[in-house]
């Protein structure tokens, strides 16, 4: 990103003039006004902003906003992306995808950019279901999902999005919903201010093909019971009197627990800097399913060697001990055989 100042901007700025088309009702909605209503406040500026999408609901994004983007090809947002970034380490650049997007054909491209810590802000939108073309169950869809391409159930695992970060050794990692715009603005501006790959689950609904996912977790009447909000430094509680936390067992394990059986002194107190994955991996993984206790926010923010800086570093150490090359020694520099 450029230090140079930037004009003062408003989400009109930042809002393109293409009509907006998702179904009524969509969750996509509420992450792209959270998105509009935060980049004004980041201090940077449009002409330096890039929306990189692949296929999907989630990815019609770019033509919202008004920034220079690229509705790509399916599962491949992070391998362009990547290509941008490395090249052009001024701009600010962000990739949406969803569950099937990124975590199926896309899949190697997300571990990919995770591991090797490109600068990109990654938004994963999560509605557990392929919602473009129909309604198939995705990478996510829970066991027994019955849909046009699983009639009797799928009988795939899902992936667990934030473990599938975590384990690419992504240097952050979050959790956020699309009922809930101040949340989801925190935490994509703390993904945005993070130096190398951010990585932000949305937890979004697909009101038409796999509607009321998240109900039981993220509806305002759930959210006291059933949300556990992660503040780092701070003891991981939840309930209505915050009377539920999280206590890390003498065996290693997370359990759900009662504050008044154990005590404050037992509960575990969040570390979202702990440099190993550990941590954030067995809180990704406290949730069984979409009726349990569910922690949201960041589970790791960590530095690690940026790819850019890396690559940069190698050009520059080649330039200073051989000179910048020459391309047509570079093209002539292996054998060449004489065909017949």
């Amino acid at each position: 990103m450029t230090d140079t100042p930037v004009a003062i901007t408003t989400k009109k700025d930042w809002s393109s003039d293409q009509e907006v088309r998702w179904c009524p009702g969509c969750g996509d909605y509420g992450i792209l006004q959270a998105v509009q209503q935060l980049m004004p406040t980041l201090g940077i500026a449009p002409e330096n902003t890039v929306f990189i999408s692949g296929i999907g609901c989630s990815s019609r994004f770019p033509y919202y906003m008004n920034t220079y983007g690229m509705h790509s090809i399916h599962g491949r947002a992070p391998a362009i992306a990547t290509g941008l970034a490395v090249a052009r380490p001024d701009l600010d650049v962000w990739v949406v995808t969803g569950d099937g997007d990124g975590l199926s054909i896309g899949g190697n491209h997300m571990i990919h950019a995770l591991r090797r810590n490109i600068n990109l802000k990654i938004l994963l939108f999560n509605n557990r279901i392929y919602g473009l073309t129909k309604g198939q169950y995705s990478p996510t869809s829970e066991l027994g999902k019955v849909t046009k391409s699983s009639p009797l159930g799928s009988i795939d695992p899902p992936f667990n999005p934030l473990a599938l970060a975590l384990g690419a050794e992504a240097g952050f990692v979050a959790r956020t919903h699309d009922l809930d715009r101040k949340h989801m603005m925190a935490t994509f501006e703390a993904a945005h201010n993070h130096d190398g790959a951010s990585f932000v689950e949305i937890y979004q609904n697909c009101n038409v093909f796999n509607d009321g996912q998240y109900n039981d977790i993220t509806k305002r009447n759930a959210r006291d019971e059933m949300m556990i909000n992660l503040v780092h430094g701070e003891p991981v509680l939840f309930g209505t009197d915050q009377h539920r936390g999280v206590m890390m067992g003498d065996d290693g394990y997370l359990r759900l627990v009662e504050v008044a059986d154990v005590g404050i002194d037992r509960i575990l107190v969040h570390d979202a800097h702990n440099n190993f994955p550990s941590l954030g991996f067995a809180l990704a993984r406290l949730n069984t399913d979409d009726h349990s206790p569910t922690p949201f926010g960041i589970f790791r923010d960590v530095k690690r060697p940026e790819y850019t800086s890396a690559v940069t570093d190698q050009v520059d150490k080649a330039i200073d001990a051989r000179g910048p090359g020459d391309l047509g020694d570079l093209l002539r520099s292996l054998g060449t055989w004489m065909v017949d």
